[in-house]
């Protein structure tokens, strides 16, 4: 399947993504502060750059984008080939998150992936920001 955009387009396009900050880590954020949550954000010294960490406690917290770590990917990327740039692209993001998550908990590290469409939905944000609430603050 070739590109519907021009190659500078399609470098606009991408240029606008973001790995920091996005809409639903912002949502997070905010939550967590109402509530008097102490944690860092996009903490460099764990493995992977947990998006919320608590080193102390030795707790990450990863929101993966759906697609490009991959939720539903096989539906997503139904009908393109096996070497096609973003089945391959996804199939390595998905392999390096399995590797990081293990060397967190190979060094002690608790990992909680949620969803940046569970936050970002209206219907399952609640149940979701609290489920990040307690992972925090129960242990």
């Amino acid at each position: 399947m070739s590109d519907v955009f021009s190659k500078a387009k399609r470098s606009e396009v991408m240029s606008l993504i973001r790995s920091k900050n996005s809409k639903a880590e912002l949502i997070v954020f905010r939550y967590l502060r109402k509530n008097n949550i102490y944690f860092q954000k996009h903490y460099k010294r764990a493995v992977g750059t947990p998006d919320i960490a608590l080193p102390r406690k030795k707790l990450a917290v990863f929101i993966d984008g759906d697609f490009w770590h991959g939720r539903n990917y096989q539906h997503r990327l139904k009908g393109r080939d096996e070497n096609d740039y973003w089945v391959k692209k996804i199939v390595r993001n998905i392999e390096r998150d399995i590797q990081t998550r293990e060397s967190l908990t190979e060094a002690g590290w608790k990992i909680l992936v949620v969803w940046e469409s569970d936050i970002k939905r209206k219907r399952t944000q609640d149940q979701t920001l609290k489920q990040i609430s307690h992972f925090i603050t129960d242990i």
